[in-house]
């Protein structure tokens, strides 16, 4: 984590940020169920390439930047929309498992049925 506000005092040409694991971000963030929700995280990841150019490097007397603060709160900010999108994923799931079991036989649902909707396990991990 990006602990000094600081650590990229200077760094003008600090323009771009491309995500490790970014395509295992992507394939989570595309199994999410309602577009809506897609959406709203594929615009929060690609907000930094908007906001991280215009962000001041710093690099006068007393002045750190602002790369480093909007660096971390990009982070926050992604970290804790999928949260609250992948627990609401969870919700919708639960409650669509409950409905199907009164006409289902459960080991149907759960087998064969919810584990193609489940989100991939190595989100935030």
């Amino acid at each position: 984590m990006i602990t000094a506000d600081n650590i990229f005092m200077g760094c003008e040409n600090l323009k771009q940020l491309d995500l490790v694991k970014g395509e295992e971000l992507r394939e989570t963030i595309a199994a999410l169920h309602f577009e809506e929700w897609r959406n709203e995280m594929n615009r929060e990841i690609d907000s930094i390439n908007r906001n991280l150019p215009t962000a001041d490097a710093g690099g006068g007397y007393g002045n750190q930047g602002e790369k480093a603060q909007v660096i971390r709160g990009w982070l926050r900010s992604v970290r804790d929309k999928m949260i609250h999108y992948i627990a609401e994923h969870q919700r919708v799931l639960d409650v669509a498992a409950a409905t199907l079991e009164l006409i289902l036989p459960r080991d149907l649902v759960m087998k064969n049925i919810l584990s193609f909707l489940e989100l991939p396990s190595y989100m935030l991990e």
